[in-house]
């Protein structure tokens, strides 16, 4: 399993979403290239960024910073967050980072996502998920998570038949620390078998870590709160 350090940024600044909620934000102290100087001393290979602004506002607004940090770091960078065309994801695999997440536009306009993928290789975009549990399906969150697709988790997947990540979040457990929705990822690793999943939303133990059957784990709250350290974590997973 690949451990991904994660850190969300709005302003310059790390912050941690409760639910994907801007009203609920933490802002912690260190700073973006302090905190992927710390993930690289632990021994971690990755880091999982998200631009929160550029999310929010579907159009790159801290792309130069991160661009910066890609160039100065020895971490192997996942970047999400406001990509809407080729020009953009360009510019960052360009600037050093490895993997562009692609989130809302996955839905909206899966033909445009699946021609990207064509042009740039399986290995250079991911595929980011949200879901929220109604009932017993996993429907598709879009615009912030603020409306639902008629798409279900399943039904979206498979229109991307050449896609090899997928990020995959259950938004009620997101910035919450209770721990994953297993029976979710469990059901999607079975499922999609040619996905390599990342699990996101809910860790908060190194006992969730040991749970998970993922082919990799985004942590990022309980990292910062200090209820996991990356380097147990890094121990755990052999990454």
């Amino acid at each position: 399993m690949i451990i991904y350090p994660a850190m969300d940024l709005m302003g310059g600044r790390v912050v941690r979403l409760r639910q994907g909620r801007f009203d609920e934000k933490t802002t912690y102290p260190e700073q973006p290239a302090e905190a992927l100087r710390d993930f690289a001393a632990a021994g971690a290979g990755w880091a999982h960024i998200v631009d929160l602004d550029g999310a929010r506002a579907c159009q790159p607004l801290q792309h130069k910073l991160i661009a910066v940090l890609a160039r100065e770091t020895t971490l192997k960078l996942q970047v999400g967050g406001g990509f809407r065309t080729a020009e953009q994801v360009q510019a960052m695999l360009d600037a050093g980072v490895e993997r562009v997440v692609i989130g809302s536009l996955a839905v909206k306009d899966p033909p445009l996502v699946n021609r990207w993928i064509g042009e740039l290789g399986p290995d250079r975009l991911v595929l980011s998920l949200d879901v929220r549990m109604i009932g017993d399906d996993p429907v598709v969150a879009v615009s912030g998570w603020s409306e639902n697709s008629a798409a279900t988790l399943w039904e979206a997947a498979t229109q991307f038949p050449a896609a090899r990540h997928l990020l995959l979040t259950d938004i009620g457990r997101d910035g919450m620390l209770g721990g994953p929705n297993f029976a979710l990822l469990d059901e999607a690793v079975e499922r999609l078998p040619n996905l390599r999943i990342q699990a996101s939303g809910g860790v908060s133990s190194i006992a969730d870590l040991e749970r998970l059957k993922t082919d990799g784990a985004i942590v990022g709250k309980a990292l910062w709160e200090g209820r996991v350290t990356l380097e147990e974590a890094l121990s755990l997973a052999g990454a």
